[in-house]
């Protein structure tokens, strides 16, 4: 199956890569469902955009937890940086994550659609402006805009906000330039991101699942299915993408 799947990248004009949960896991970073992931421990209304906008210091002392403090400290991994590899070779032409944890861009990897926004930034809730998160701190909290005072949101969706452009758009339209897409640690589960894959395969585009157990895409439009962890079958398949 790694073999087949090596001549799929080799013979593919446009590759995309779309990335979930399951990638960062090996970096320590937990997902979000599942009886280990973080809606198990903690209740999520706290990432519900009206219940931030009326408790903004509940919402941001579990924030800055769980996205900076913890999550902060996570470097990217093998299956990471195979992927910036791979972007270097002129195999990769896009990564579009629903990860907000700036990974793939800290293994280099350089186009990279962020689907659900990032942690890197802060946005102003009431005049939009952005900065960056080390260029406000969060040693005060809530943290306020250096220009109107508006109370700041990390610039990635809570529940109830849309998906950002060019984000949206830019991922879309990947189902369209693309003849193969590889599918690595994501559920299918959530919308309207789990939609982008279905998307390619009306397209015909080819699908490769990589996840280390099935998933909603697996019987329905994965054409080849490499069973493992991220870091391990991209590591199969870049040593093979190498041989001349």
């Amino acid at each position: 199956m790694i073999e087949k799947a090596v001549e799929l990248i080799k013979n593919a004009k446009h590759i995309t890569v779309f990335t979930g949960a399951g990638i960062s896991v090996e970096s320590g970073i937990p997902p979000f469902r599942g009886k280990d992931g973080l809606w198990s421990k903690f209740n999520p209304i706290f990432l519900d955009i009206n219940y931030f906008h009326q408790n903004p210091l509940k919402s941001w002392k579990l924030i800055k937890e769980i996205f900076y403090d913890f999550f902060g400290k996570a470097k990217p991994n093998a299956a990471h940086f195979a992927l910036a590899e791979m972007e270097e070779m002129g195999l990769l032409q896009a990564v579009i994550t629903q990860n907000i944890d700036n990974l793939h861009q800290k293994a280099g990897s350089r186009e990279v659609y962020e689907f659900h926004g990032n942690s890197r930034n802060l946005v102003c809730t009431k005049c939009g402006f952005k900065f960056s998160v080390s260029e406000i701190g969060l040693d005060k909290l809530p943290p306020k805009c250096k220009e109107c005072e508006g109370i700041l949101k990390p610039d990635f969706i809570f529940f109830g906000e849309p998906i950002p452009e060019p984000a949206r758009t830019n991922s879309f339209a990947e189902t369209e330039k693309a003849d193969v897409f590889i599918l690595i640690g994501t559920t299918g589960e959530i919308m309207p991101a789990s939609m982008i894959p279905y998307e390619a395969k009306k397209n015909n585009v080819k699908i490769i699942e990589i996840n280390i157990k099935p998933s909603n895409y697996t019987k329905s439009i994965t054409d080849l299915f490499l069973k493992g962890k991220a870091t391990e079958i991209m590591g199969e398949l870049l040593g093979f993408l190498k041989e001349k």
